[in-house]
């Protein structure tokens, strides 16, 4: 078939911004370097559908990598941002959706005591690692290869997400002095572990983990692995950070850590309760947050932090988050899995792998399961660029990079998934025969 993707009007776009944005864009993987080819560029949003600036419309599922749980521009989440964009823009003082915001959060995840607002995942990361230095008095940060907890300096040590996308370990810019205090080792690999805490626990501040890993695709903890970082975090005097910028509100109503065994002192939130606009947020234990000023000594601040249309969109978007939302989410999420194994099978792709996690999926052109950051890498790459462009081509946008996880959103109804089984299985062809 004759691509549809990207379009004319796309092209010169992408020529406009090369010209003024570094490398066109505001964020590498939306360069396509990863799958090759144009970046399209999208001019709007509707339900589980986006439209590009020549018209070509796509099923979504990247869903603005997991923010769009509900789909894009939900009518009573817009009409909430409007009615705070009425009320002012910004006022870098507090306003009352920040508390009300935070008490709803705090009562689907009550593990968080006292809450920050920041204004992004990596903001959140980073503080929550300054408040468990703080806290400890010791500086080194333990984190696992392929985890991408933002790109902050220390965190920026074999991450996955964009940086393993371009195969760039560390980032350039960063001081060795820096990257020395942060220690990684192999995720689900509980022996590593144990190991670096026996030679350095005593220097270890805290334990920063995705309790499941969704920057190598998605790749869920091993029995017993999240319940072994805690026992061994608490054992040796460091706190754990549980990352859940991505799984927070994404796989049920709150967080995920608890029930995968893990206890975490700090967590991490983002994406989800935003509502699509930028947001972080960070919290924990009550005696470890109050280390936080105007409290304590552990310095953090923001002029946007707790935005007005931020909380306001996320309070919207909470409201709307059910029970039955999240068995819609399961049940699109598995109606996709299956699809996809069923369309390698009949177009006998292998090696082939799908994991799945609620209404996260990782798709890995390599032989399961995918336990770590080496194994995801073994995902062919070249494969994974003909799925996705001839996807594309047919109607189907998915992550621009092997290494993502492809999200679905609970506004993808029965006819999406029957349009995209057809897409995908056609998609599956390709890769194998590298035609699009």
């Amino acid at each position: 078939m004759t691509p549809t993707a990207p379009g004319r009007r796309s092209r010169a776009f992408w020529r406009d911004a090369e010209r003024v944005l570094a490398g066109g864009v505001d964020s590498p993987v939306r360069s396509f370097r990863a799958v090759g080819g144009t970046p399209v560029f999208f001019a709007s949003g509707r339900g589980a559908y986006l439209t590009d600036v020549d018209g070509h419309r796509y099923l979504d599922l990247v869903g603005s990598w997991g923010v769009n749980v509900l789909g894009h521009a939900p009518a009573t989440v817009v009409a909430a941002v409007e009615s705070a964009a009425r009320r002012g823009l910004t006022f870098g003082a507090p306003v009352p959706d920040e508390h009300r915001l935070a008490s709803e959060i705090r009562r689907a995840a009550p593990s968080l005591e006292r809450l920050r607002f920041v204004s992004s995942g990596t903001e959140a990361v980073m503080s929550a690692v300054r408040v468990a230095r703080g806290f400890t008095g010791r500086s080194k940060v333990v984190k696992f290869a392929g985890g991408y907890h933002g790109h902050s300096d220390g965190l920026l040590a074999r991450a996955g997400s964009g940086v393993a996308t371009h195969a760039l370990p560390d980032s350039a810019g960063v001081p060795p002095s820096v990257a020395a205090e942060t220690v990684v080792v192999p995720y689900n690999d509980a022996d590593a572990l144990a190991s670096l805490f026996e030679s350095a626990g005593d220097t270890v501040a805290a334990v920063v983990v995705e309790p499941i890993a969704a920057n190598i695709g998605v790749v869920p903890p091993l029995p017993g692995f999240l319940g072994t970082v805690s026992r061994l975090a608490r054992q040796h005097g460091a706190l754990v950070i549980a990352d859940e910028v991505i799984t927070g509100f994404r796989l049920r109503r709150g967080t995920i850590h608890e029930s995968l065994g893990l206890s975490a002192d700090l967590v991490t939130l983002g994406k989800i309760v935003g509502g699509g606009l930028p947001i972080g947020a960070y919290g924990g234990r009550r005696d470890v947050m109050e280390t936080v000023a105007p409290l304590g000594p552990v310095y953090q601040a923001g002029t946007l932090s707790g935005h007005p249309l931020a909380m306001a969109a996320g309070r919207a978007t909470l409201a709307r988050l059910s029970p039955v939302v999240y068995r819609t989410l399961d049940r699109v999420g598995a109606r996709l899995e299956a699809d996809l194994r069923d369309g390698a099978d009949a177009a006998h792709v292998a090696p082939f792998t799908v994991q799945r996690a609620g209404s996260m999926l990782g798709v890995f052109f390599a032989e399961g399961p995918v336990v770590d950051a080496a194994s995801a890498r073994r995902s062919d790459g070249a494969r994974y660029a003909r799925f996705f462009h001839a996807a594309l081509d047919r109607g189907v946008y998915l992550p621009p990079s092997a290494l993502e996880t492809t999200f679905a959103s609970a506004a993808i109804r029965p006819a999406d998934l029957a349009r995209a089984r057809t897409a995908l299985f056609a998609a599956l062809r390709a890769a194998r025969g590298g035609a699009r």
